[in-house]
């Protein structure tokens, strides 16, 4: 069949190099892709939010299965686009509607949807601009450390943990007053703090069942040991040594279980990814957010540990045939670390010349911020390429990620040297 992956980072080269090992993927597209993609794929310069072009785009194609990568078009609307078009309504996608969307898209509306579904969560109340006043008296009953959440999408940079209470009356005034973050920050959530480790689990679904993929733990701030500014991910590794099975069966019974009959009790339509992260508060999993797609960097961890058909699954899923489906996943390690311009998440400077570019059996590169020009691979992005490394444990993942990072090479190139050393010592201390 012919497949159309949309989006343009590491994680639309990672769905390419894995829906390429599939006999079903006759011809693979991406839009608009990167120079990664250009390797395995055709590559066709559409927006992802540019649905008239795409739609025309899989009319001329022939496309059969879409897969949306990016929660802008999930947000705005891809599938009910495609689902109100009498031409395009029998195109299969892997992604939810508008509604299931607001998953991602309004943090406020999740927060309510855990609430109403007794899914395990923070306490948080929501304030918008005209209850400034209200936030600053209620920030006067919490206790600090304190979570702020933007409640639109900001590209995963709308949180803030604050340590004292002046500093959240600050940050919460520059958000909702001077909109820190623009629309998304036009409604705010107060939310408690809840201590503990932080992973992520994803499922795919038809809307009634669903598969579990591996987990990940990804790793957020630019600095090492967790410092600095807040990014899209800076690395990722897979399995998570804290996520043992009776942690697991958790997630499943207390979080993924009614998280689905709270999707089909309220009818909301939603066949693809749920990303969830989560807290595991003293073995305890806690929900801090729902994504309505995978993540990046964790895709590029996830599915080098498939060893299932990921096409034959998602078409499953796209076509509500998830029951009975089985996923198989390799023991092996995976971890990844993400190359980044320097200046990232702040401003940065695009069209370095990359050198060093290499696969092996070990490791592989996957390309996010990159284009062709000329003969050469130039940076494109805040973040450039992200490097997966496995092994038959984590300190071999950890060692062939970074023995493929070392030769790449462009000027300004940032990345940290401590992608997945916490989870060492807490094998360590196990």
């Amino acid at each position: 069949m012919n497949i159309l992956i949309i989006g343009s980072g590491g994680r639309e080269h990672a769905f390419a190099w894995k829906l390429r090992e599939s006999p079903l993927c006759t011809n693979l597209f991406v839009a608009p892709g990167n120079a990664g993609t250009a390797l395995l794929a055709e590559n066709v310069n559409i927006a992802v939010d540019d649905f008239d072009k795409l739609g025309s785009l899989c009319l001329e194609k022939k496309i059969e299965l879409i897969i949306v990568g990016p929660e802008v078009p999930l947000v705005a609307g891809v599938r009910d686009y495609f689902e109100s078009h009498t031409s395009l309504k029998h195109i299969f996608i892997v992604g939810p509607g508008k509604e299931g969307a607001q998953l991602e898209g309004s943090k406020d509306f999740s927060k309510q949807f855990m609430l109403r579904n007794g899914v395990p969560t923070a306490n948080a109340r929501t304030f918008q601009a005209h209850e400034l006043h209200e936030s600053l008296k209620y920030l006067d009953t919490c206790h600090p450390p304190i979570v702020l959440k933007a409640d639109g999408l900001a590209a995963g940079k709308g949180v803030i943990i604050s340590t004292t209470i002046d500093e959240a009356k600050r940050e919460i005034t520059e958000m909702l007053e001077q909109k820190k973050f623009g629309n998304a920050s036009s409604k705010v959530l107060i939310e408690e703090f809840l201590d503990g480790i932080e992973l992520s689990v994803f499922v795919l679904t038809d809307g009634e069942h669903y598969v579990v993929l591996p987990e990940a733990k990804d790793y957020k701030r630019i600095g090492e040991n967790d410092t600095g500014l807040n990014t899209g991910g800076m690395g990722a590794v897979s399995p998570v040594v804290f996520a043992n099975h009776t942690f697991l069966k958790k997630v499943e019974d207390k979080v993924i279980k009614p998280t689905i009959a709270g999707l089909k009790k309220e009818g909301i339509q939603y066949k693809g990814f749920i990303f969830i992260g989560l807290m595991n508060v003293k073995g305890e999993p806690y929900v801090i957010e729902y994504n309505a797609r995978m993540g990046d960097p964790e895709t590029e961890v996830v599915l080098p540990r498939i060893q299932s058909d990921l096409a034959e699954l998602l078409l499953a899923a796209a076509k509500g045939e998830l029951k009975n489906k089985q996923i198989t996943i390799s023991p092996e390690y995976a971890v990844t670390v993400v190359l980044a311009s320097g200046g990232y998440p702040e401003s940065f400077k695009k069209g370095n010349v990359i050198s060093g570019l290499t696969s092996n059996r070990k490791s592989t590169v996957f390309h996010a911020g990159t284009r062709k020009e000329s003969e050469a691979i130039v940076t494109n992005g805040g973040r450039v390429l992200t490097v997966t490394g496995k092994g038959k444990n984590l300190t071999e993942a950890i060692t062939n990620a970074y023995e493929l990072v070392s030769p790449i090479q462009w000027d300004g190139i940032y990345y940290r040297k401590d992608i997945g050393q916490d989870l060492l010592r807490l094998e360590a201390n196990a």
